[in-house]
């Protein structure tokens, strides 16, 4: 009954999909149907609450067998994820979202092989169908896990940030925004609460203007765009202070933030390393001593080439999404970030920022608030080869056990890199900065046999960040 009525509610409104987009790829289709273009009432924030959840608890889904990834798929049970479960007891959202998004299309295709969501496998094969096994289910499953993950993108008609007379991040703050997503996606947090965190004012503690304001030291300014490595630190440096700000009351962002780097300098020479115990001391200080372990992001900023990303880093790339802590990548085409949330063979899935909407207030205790905007409903491509080759690569480790298995399944990532990983594990500093130097010397030879340029002109290539350059 329920349910039923939840129903009713729904198709009793109209939708629109309607938006200023500027696109970074042409590789996509729409879910909006042209009868549905016109005027519309949005669903209200407690019925969005109801319908989407994390991939990580709801959807039903594959992955590789372990104790891990089990407790990577089902320990995340916020609000919103209980709220599916009271409303949605058997069958697939299917049918819900529908109503509310419109019928969706997607270029995934089923004969191309299963698709990796942040580290969850959705078998969509038809090649693999059995029996048991209901195809459209798990395609439907997998549709469910995309369109769950929460969007942010361009807004316009906000405060002004800071001093100036910006109201709008469109055109410059994709980084900006897909690094708001990636922040987002790991949250344990009732749905609206989440939100609240990247709203668009001072209020809000990971909104556009905090960002701003907490990279200056790294080169952030109003209306410029920024650098993967730039909104890693500028990322560490907010929840740091935003940590300090609030020591005595609940913590905004409920784990501690590690930014993984090369040598004793901090910002290059080789392959990043994750050392055991820079991530130790952070969760330390996240907890303010008390916990010997916190819940871990991990950023991993990267230049996997100078015009493009040299072909031996993309299976590598590939493998990262199978990682049960996987956050994705941030990064796109040159000068347009996107948020990278999956893989199928050689192609990326990704939420797409540079769409444009209005403003959302989510201050306050309002609940009847349009969320619609804060979910796609499009499945966008592109060819994994051809994003950007400066790019950061974000993991999330609850415990330690979830950080232990992070750092097994990296070091098998290594043996398999035939000596040019994306990044290395090592116990200590001192380790590290041997390892560093071992693979910057073969780095350095194997880059210039494979791309005939000499070493000089890794060193002409002037960015606006500090990189890891593999």
């Amino acid at each position: 009954m329920v349910l039923k009525n939840l129903c009713d509610g729904i198709v009793a409104a109209k939708f629109s999909c309607k938006s200023s987009t500027d696109t970074v790829d042409n590789n996509q289709v729409s879910a909006c149907s042209k009868a549905e273009s016109s005027d519309s009432k949005f669903p209200k924030a407690s019925l969005w609450s109801s319908l989407f959840t994390s991939g990580y608890s709801v959807c039903e889904t594959y992955s590789e067998s372990s104790a891990t990834e089990k407790k990577s798929v089902n320990s995340t049970n916020n609000g919103w994820a209980d709220a599916v479960r009271k409303v949605v007891t058997v069958g697939s959202m299917r049918s819900l979202q529908e109503c509310v998004l419109g019928p969706s299309k997607t270029e995934v295709s089923r004969s191309d092989g299963d698709v990796w969501v942040l580290g969850v496998c959705h078998k969509i094969s038809l090649h693999e169908s059995t029996g048991d096994v209901d195809n459209s289910n798990s395609f439907s499953a997998f549709e469910d896990d995309f369109f769950s993950k929460i969007l942010i993108t361009y807004r316009k008609a906000f405060n002004a940030i800071g001093d100036s007379n910006y109201t709008s991040d469109v055109n410059w703050g994709c980084m900006l925004r897909s690094g708001q997503m990636l922040v987002a996606q790991p949250q344990d947090k009732e749905y609206i609460n989440i939100l609240r965190l990247f709203g668009d004012s001072e209020a809000s503690a990971f909104s556009i203007h905090n960002l701003l304001e907490a990279g200056k030291g790294y080169g952030l300014a109003v209306g410029s765009w920024v650098g993967p490595y730039a909104m890693c630190r500028t990322l560490e440096v907010l929840a740091r202070s935003q940590r300090e700000r609030n020591d005595l009351g609940e913590r905004l962002l409920p784990m501690a933030i590690y930014v993984v780097s090369g040598d004793e300098d901090g910002e290059r020479g080789g392959a990043p390393v994750v050392c055991i115990e820079d991530a130790s001391k952070c969760c330390s200080e996240f907890s303010q001593v008390l916990a010997a372990w916190t819940p871990l992001l991990l950023l991993v900023p990267l230049v996997l080439g100078l015009d493009k990303i040299n072909p031996r880093y993309v299976p590598l790339l590939q493998s990262i999404f199978k990682f049960p802590q996987s956050l994705g990548i941030l990064g796109g085409k040159p000068g347009a970030s996107t948020y990278i949330i999956g893989v199928q063979n050689e192609k990326a899935l990704y939420l797409d920022p540079h769409d444009v909407h209005p403003v959302v207030n989510i201050i306050g205790d309002n609940q009847e608030i349009n969320t619609s905007s804060y979910h796609s409903n499009v499945i966008k491509l592109m060819p994994l080869d051809s994003i950007d080759p400066s790019l950061a690569i974000g993991f999330y480790c609850r415990d330690k056990d979830d950080f232990d298995d992070f750092c097994s399944r990296a070091s098998k990532l290594v043996e398999e890199s035939d000596g040019a990983p994306l990044f290395t594990v090592a116990q200590s500093r001192s380790l590290s900065m041997q390892v560093n130097s071992n693979d910057t010397i073969g780095a350095n030879c194997r880059f210039q046999e494979d791309d005939g340029r000499g070493l000089d002109l890794v060193n002409e290539d002037t960015n606006e960040d500090d990189w890891q350059l593999l």
